[in-house]
């Protein structure tokens, strides 16, 4: 029980394929078939995805891969749905994987834990040392983490730094979201805790499409008076009693939706007078107090950051999505070769009613481009110049060759 599409570019080819055998042997064979008979060429890289179904197995991926597959590289992660050939699989056994041959690409493996990040005052060439990467070439760089190792990891330090080392580099990936027991898969490692990732480098551009769910309402505004995660004063005025007046001047539907589904964007660039989707990095609103006249936002604030309240619902998540990508569609020359998919579990059939929303979209106007991907327990993707961990959010690495 497999699909799969595949699309090629001269010397670049991209495969995805899926399979729902709950046997892991019987599915990575059924695998086999559908990318050696596509791809044409040995997989220079293979990136496998696999639902909490074959956690008794979780050992023998990497073995079973090498010995099926023989990918040239090979990493993986779990997630409690996968994606494959424009399908989201949200509750039944499955393994995605995509495939690539990329003559002129430099793959380059990583495996970070806690304690291998440079502190965030250290130089550049720390953090080349530490990911042995070079930054000549303009590497782009996919993150599968696992937070929830014997000691947990935060990717955000890691983040930061990567905008710091590699600052023009696309930084894409998600946070394995199974419950019981999330891992990682790395050549003939299993891995738990920390950041398995690899960096491409040479004929190939990833570009990326973060949609982050979200309509604003009212006007943006200028944080005037606010301590770490409080936002005390907007136009300086109480931030509550904006948000207040703001309330009485929605809609019904609107209002219902406030009280639920609140949220804060935070301008990526305080330089333009004009914003719409994509300017802004959305936080959850998490507690009012009148009293104090606060609100708690899911993040660091500063004075003076441009903000818009903002509500998500699944037609605002929708129209945000369908109009991203028809933007990146419009304002590219570039043909897709192939693209993950890192979306939040609370996406899916939980926020739309349906399942393949996401994937079908990005189907529907970019192409049938080979995708795979992973329900996240945490998305990464950029904002602006910078690259954040996201929730509720879509984040799409879509590649190309550049030649």
């Amino acid at each position: 029980m497999k699909d799969g599409v595949d699309f090629d570019f001269v010397w670049v080819k991209w495969v995805s394929s899926i399979s729902h055998e709950k046997d892991l042997g019987r599915a990575l064979t059924a695998l086999r078939r559908d990318v050696r008979a596509r791809l044409g060429a040995p997989a220079d890289l293979l990136i496998l995805f696999l639902t909490p179904h074959y956690e008794a197995d979780y050992e023998r991926v990497p073995e079973a891969v090498a010995g099926i597959l023989s990918p040239a590289l090979f990493v993986g992660c779990t997630g409690t749905g996968i994606i494959g050939n424009a399908r989201e699989i949200e509750d039944r056994p499955s393994v995605s994987v995509i495939a690539a041959s990329l003559p002129g690409v430099d793959i380059t493996p990583f495996y970070v834990t806690e304690p291998d990040l440079p502190t965030l005052d250290a130089g550049t060439d720390q953090w080349y040392r530490a990911l042995d990467v070079d930054p000549g070439g303009t590497p782009h760089f996919l993150l599968f983490v696992d937070p929830t190792g014997e000691v947990p990891f935060d990717p955000r330090p890691l983040l930061m730094g990567l905008d710091f080392a590699y600052p023009d580099s696309a930084k894409i990936g998600g946070l394995a979201s199974v419950l019981r027991e999330n891992c990682m898969f790395m050549g003939d490692q299993l891995l738990s805790g920390g950041c398995a990732g690899i960096a491409l480098q040479g004929n190939i551009g990833v570009d990326t499409v973060v949609a982050q769910g979200c309509r604003p309402v009212g006007s943006p505004m200028t944080i005037t008076d606010c301590d770490g995660y409080l936002l005390s004063g907007l136009d300086d005025r109480p931030a509550v009693e904006v948000l207040v007046e703001l309330y009485h001047t929605l809609i019904e539907q609107d209002q219902e939706l406030l009280q639920r589904s609140l949220h804060l964007g935070i301008a990526s660039t305080g330089l333009k007078t004009d914003y719409g989707a994509g300017d802004f990095l959305i936080r959850n609103v998490l507690q009012l107090n009148h009293e104090k006249s606060t609100i708690a936002i899911g993040d660091h604030l500063e004075r003076g950051q441009t903000v818009q309240f903002h509500l998500r619902d699944p037609e605002s998540a929708h129209d945000e999505l369908d109009l991203l990508l028809r933007r990146y569609r419009d304002g590219t020359e570039a043909e897709a070769a192939g693209a993950l998919l890192f979306t939040c579990t609370g996406r899916g059939k939980h926020l739309f009613g349906e399942a393949h929303h996401d994937s079908g979209l990005f189907q529907s106007i970019v192409g049938e481009v080979p995708l795979a991907g992973m329900f996240c327990g945490g998305e990464i993707g950029p904002v602006g110049d910078s690259t954040y961990l996201h929730g509720y959010t879509s984040s799409f690495a879509i590649f190309h060759p550049l030649d």
